[in-house]
């Protein structure tokens, strides 16, 4: 099976990230998946397993996780989603993607498979065991692996976490994880098993017990055993000083914008001190964050203008973008932005928690998704609020058009989805 021949075997297979309109009866059992890694000879259970769920901070969060065992002498499998250019982004073995001829390879080993299992497995339920087979294969000490959507019925969820990772609960994704946060609590808590030690980022009383209330092992809160304690911005990213259950560290810099990105890197600090049972060196922990690259994360990728991508797809991403868009870059004469969302998105709300009351301009385009909100609305909600709007067919359309219409001083934001800022990141860094 060819690399090109791996993707459309994968595209003929049900897709929730692809589906025009959410479907909530499907993926509410795990046995097709337990099916498909049994055959497989369950090799989630050949290594240890650190699973993070939350609403937000998820992937951010992963990667720290693996830089700091990464430089704990640790071999590191990863497993995340949704990928931003490449499929392959979603396998990674020290930070490296998955080449394409091992791809191919893992793919097709499911692809004989399948016959086997009496039913056919979804393209998640697909990638998520060739990950977890991948995984065995090159004998990773560990895997830090995300979940895609909630926790429960998730298919990551086959695998039983040592160390269990929650970030935050928001409302999102409620067609799936219903219409409260609590509703979701209780999904997201579906990956705490018996022998999970659990690391909790969610910090309201109400949530948090849903969490506790199924804690196996035992339990860290953010802001009870650990915490970021001071969260300042410095040259290129942010100084800050950590706390965990066994140690302090001060003035670690991340390379990274975003007051949220210190409270993640406590959330990975403290997770990665729970697996080893003990804190890690001060040097450890300065080069694991010190080489700390996070794709669409508040990332630049040109200047003058200065152009930043976010990922941002909630309400409340969309609202901690925008407080580290004002603090990093706030300096900026002017600001255009660049959106693009899915359906089940309210253009208002997300406009106004991105602040787009403060930009000259939104150009709204579709995300490369069937569940793209028209563009059409997205302008419709800009216009309400008294800012010139301009449609784009495409990211990469509304891309070139906001670097053709910005002055050199000016602040171009490219956010909204994943999809958006993926398809503009593949046409900004490409040429």
């Amino acid at each position: 099976m060819t690399y090109e021949e791996a993707l459309l075997y994968l595209e003929a297979h049900v897709n929730l990230e692809a589906l025009p309109v959410a479907d909530p009866g499907v993926g509410r059992s795990l046995d097709r998946m337990a099916r498909l890694v049994h055959v497989m000879d369950d090799p989630q259970h050949a290594y240890p397993v650190l699973h993070l769920t939350g609403t937000n901070g998820k992937g951010s969060t992963a990667r720290m996780l693996t830089a700091l065992l990464g430089a704990q002498g640790l071999s590191v499998g990863t497993y995340t989603s949704p990928h931003l250019e490449r499929i392959n982004e979603r396998l990674a073995y020290g930070g490296e993607p998955i080449a394409d001829e091992e791809f191919a390879s893992l793919v097709e080993a499911v692809s004989l498979i399948e016959p086997l299992i009496g039913d056919h497995p979804s393209h998640f339920e697909i990638l998520t065991s060739a990950a977890f087979r991948w995984f065995a294969d090159l004998a990773v000490d560990v895997a830090v692996v995300e979940v895609g959507l909630g926790g429960r019925w998730d298919a990551t969820n086959v695998a039983d976490g040592q160390v269990a990772v929650v970030t935050n609960v928001e409302l999102d994704h409620e067609e799936y994880l219903g219409p409260t946060r609590r509703s979701a609590a209780e999904v997201k808590a579906g990956i705490i098993k018996p022998e999970s030690f659990l690391v909790l980022g969610e910090t309201d009383p109400d949530i948090a017990s849903i969490f506790r209330d199924v804690a196996g092992r035992g339990v860290w809160a953010r802001d009870v055993e650990f915490g970021c304690e001071v969260n300042r911005p410095a040259y290129g990213g942010r100084l800050v000083d950590l706390r965990t259950p066994g140690a302090e560290y001060e003035e670690v810099f991340l390379p990274v914008h975003g007051a949220h990105q210190g409270d993640n890197a406590a959330l990975a600090l403290a997770a990665a001190e729970a697996f080893f049972g003990a804190p890690l060196l001060n040097e450890v922990v300065a080069e694991a964050f010190a080489g700390l690259r996070l794709p669409g994360r508040l990332e630049v990728v040109a200047r003058q203008p200065l152009v930043v991508l976010d990922g941002a797809h909630n309400p409340a991403g969309a609202h901690a973008a925008a407080a580290a868009i004002d603090e990093a870059f706030g300096d900026t004469s002017g600001r255009v932005l660049v959106t693009g969302m899915l359906r089940g998105r309210d253009p208002d709300e997300m406009l106004a928690a991105l602040g787009a009351d403060r930009a000259r301009l939104v150009i709204a385009c579709p995300p490369p998704s069937p569940r793209a909100l028209p563009a059409a609305d997205v302008a419709a909600a800009a216009s309400r609020i008294g800012v010139a709007t301009e449609i784009a067919s495409s990211a990469a359309e509304a891309v070139a058009l906001s670097l053709a219409m910005a002055e050199p001083d000016d602040l171009v934001v490219v956010t909204g989805s994943l999809y958006v800022v993926g398809e503009a990141r593949a046409a900004l860094t490409r040429g």
